[in-house]
């Protein structure tokens, strides 16, 4: 019997070697293909933060996806666990 995977949202911020390599790009690529909703973006630090909604097999295949890139260099990731946000839809780069 199939059972429905909860749906969950994440607040994560990644250190490392994570800005001006692709990382925006794969993220929102990589939400797009495994069907992962929220968003990225550049801090000031140079680290990046990231809201991502899906399930929670969805949300490792879109770290798995943009850790396989071949410049980014995830050093240290800070999770948090958020609201879902049921009426969001797709995934974008956010600017300040």
């Amino acid at each position: 019997m199939f059972t429905k995977k909860p749906i969950v949202r994440k607040y994560i911020r990644f250190y490392g070697w994570v800005q001006a390599v692709g990382f925006r790009w794969r993220a929102q690529t990589a939400a797009e293909h495994y069907g992962a909703t929220g968003w990225v973006r550049n801090e000031y630090d140079n680290s990046v933060s990231m809201e991502i909604q899906g399930t929670e097999k969805q949300i490792d295949d879109v770290i798995a996806a943009i850790e396989r890139g071949t410049w980014i260099c995830i050093e240290n990731m800070e999770v948090k666990e958020m609201k879902v946000e049921p009426d969001e839809r797709g995934f974008r780069v956010k600017y300040h």
